[in-house]
């Protein structure tokens, strides 16, 4: 399995583990697994848009990923792991790449059931987005119970998976 995020913020940059702040609290709880799997690089490959922090706007907002990452080595990454049976793209920086642009987050995110069971979009788990999550109920009732009975099946050990 694999997750494409956009491109670590500051705590992230410093800790040098994907995810390791309250969004990726956030989304280890959507996806139903603990850190002990969602860091189990045999399990699941995480692999940003940009794998260095880009700063931040004059907002205070994270810049988007420096385009030069996906220039240098994004098709090879996607290459070698083109046979992934489920990718979440989280965000949409890494939707648009791999979904085309022109949809907003939400109404790709929405149009989930087009692209599962072998892709999922998500809104970025960051504590930002709050306000989209009460906006849109259906992403928690609807989208996160198929993601996470998708994950228990492709992260059951395998001798489960091999059981008649």
């Amino acid at each position: 399995m694999r997750i494409i995020g956009q491109a670590p913020g500051l705590r992230v940059h410093k800790s040098g583990l994907p995810f390791d702040d309250p969004s990726g609290d956030r989304l280890r709880d959507w996806m139903g697994v603990d850190r002990d799997v969602f860091y189990d690089r045999t399990r699941i490959a995480i692999t940003p848009m940009g794998f260095c922090f880009p700063g931040y706007d004059a907002k205070g907002s994270d810049l988007p990923p420096p385009r030069i990452c996906a220039e240098t080595w994004a098709d090879r990454v996607d290459n070698a792991l083109a046979d992934t049976p489920l990718t979440l793209l989280v965000g949409g920086y890494a939707q648009a790449r791999h979904l085309g642009r022109g949809k907003g987050v939400t109404e790709t995110v929405r149009g989930w059931r087009d692209h599962a069971p072998r892709l999922f979009p998500l809104p970025h788990p960051s504590w930002r987005n709050t306000g989209w999550l009460k906006k849109n109920p259906w992403f928690e009732t609807e989208l996160l119970p198929v993601l996470q009975a998708r994950l228990a099946e492709l992260l059951q050990p395998s001798s489960a998976k091999d059981a008649p």
